[in-house]
C-alpha cells in the first residue's frame, strides 16, 4: 500500500472541511464564516454510518450504502439547490452536496487502490 492511499482517510476527512471553506470564502464575502459552519454542519449527514457493521470501514463505499448517501437522497439534496430565496437551505443543501461529491470521489479513489 502507498503512503497516499494510506493517507486516503485523513485526505478525505480534511478535504470535507477544505472544499466548503474554499466555496465560502469564494462566494459568500463577509459571510464566509456563516457559510462555512453551516455546509461544514451538514456532515452530521454522516449519523447514518451508525446503523453500519461495522460503523466505519475505510474500504467501504458509502454512496447507495448508507440510506442518507443513498442516490433518492441526493437527489432530495439536488432539488433543495434550486428553492428560491432560502439562503439557510440552499447552503445547507451545497453543503449536503459537496459531502456527496467527495464521498463519490473516495469511492472511486478505493476502486483505484
Amino acid at each position: 500500500m502507498s503512503l497516499l492511499n494510506a493517507m486516503r482517510p485523513f485526505i478525505h476527512m480534511l478535504l470535507h472541511f477544505v472544499v466548503p471553506a474554499l466555496v465560502a470564502r469564494t462566494f459568500y464575502g463577509d459571510r464566509w464564516r456563516w457559510a462555512f459552519l453551516i455546509m461544514v454542519g451538514t456532515m452530521i449527514v454522516d449519523i447514518d454510518h451508525l446503523l453500519a457493521d461495522p460503523i466505519y470501514d475505510p474500504n467501504r463505499c458509502g454512496i447507495g450504502f448508507h440510506p442518507l448517501h443513498s442516490y433518492p437522497a441526493i437527489a432530495v439534496y439536488l432539488l433543495l439547490l434550486v428553492i428560491p430565496r432560502v439562503n439557510w437551505l440552499r447552503l445547507v443543501a451545497l453543503g449536503l452536496v459537496i459531502h456527496m461529491f467527495l464521498d463519490g470521489v473516495d469511492c472511486l479513489w478505493i476502486r483505484l487502490e
